[in-house]
């Protein structure tokens, strides 16, 4: 019947496949990002796929401990599984609690520390440039600044100066096209809500592993004598 063993085992083996295809799709999707120059960040390829690695190790023990009724694994795999879902699912919690401010200051972090060939990518992609309006000021050794924007379309469309959006060069007209902050709000916002729902999601099928590797941690195997199990 289901809830014995066999369906604890299935179950728990079911859900540990699932992970590994997971695993697989999280190192396919980073290698085939970087050959085609989706992402350009090693860094970001790099945790990508070690986030597909760790998933894929952690699957596997919980495969090898389900098919065997390997107590030590079992614990192991039960122990990782819980200490995962805790932080998968604070992380989730607030990636759905950010509001607009606080994205803001996410975004204004990570555009400091990007280099001028991903701030150009960003500017041509969404048709913008600059962070916000203030930084149009600012001198090109800013960590705030951005790179040449003369060939946005809304600059070359314009009929605008030499120094397009760049006021500190000596551009006294308004720049035509808008701020990169106001273009991509909508989609920081929504990859927010997406990133917090997918986790939630998978934190709660953690916790399902957890609570099925405890019970068939305890369940003792039909096949086997009373005196292994103890």
């Amino acid at each position: 019947m289901c809830g014995g063993f066999s369906c604890s085992k299935n179950a728990l083996a079911a859900l540990n496949i699932l992970y590994i295809l997971v695993s697989f799709i999280l190192i396919g999707v980073a290698a085939y990002a970087k050959a085609m120059a989706v992402v350009t960040s090693l860094a970001l390829v790099g945790g990508i796929i070690a986030c597909g690695v760790f998933l894929l190790l952690i699957a596997i023990i919980g495969l090898i401990g389900a098919i065997k009724h390997h107590q030590v694994l079992l614990f192991f795999y039960m122990l990782i599984l819980f200490l995962l879902f805790l932080v998968q699912f604070a992380i989730s919690c607030a990636c759905l609690a950010v509001n607009e401010s606080q994205q803001q200051q996410i975004a204004q972090a990570a555009w400091k520390i990007a280099e001028d060939d991903l701030k150009m990518k960003i500017q041509e992609l969404f048709e913008c440039c600059g962070f916000d309006t203030s930084s149009q000021a600012l001198p090109a050794n800013d960590s705030m600044s951005h790179p040449d924007c003369l060939k946005i379309k809304g600059c070359v469309s314009s009929g605008a100066s030499e120094f397009c959006c760049n006021l500190v060069n000596g551009s006294k007209d308004s720049c035509p096209v808008e701020p990169c902050f106001n273009n991509l709000r909508n989609d920081i916002q929504t990859a927010f809500k997406i990133s917090g729902g997918i986790g939630l999601f998978f934190s709660f099928t953690e916790i399902l592993g957890v609570w099925l590797t405890v019970r068939y941690r305890n369940q003792r195997d039909p096949k086997s004598s009373a005196s292994a199990f103890l």
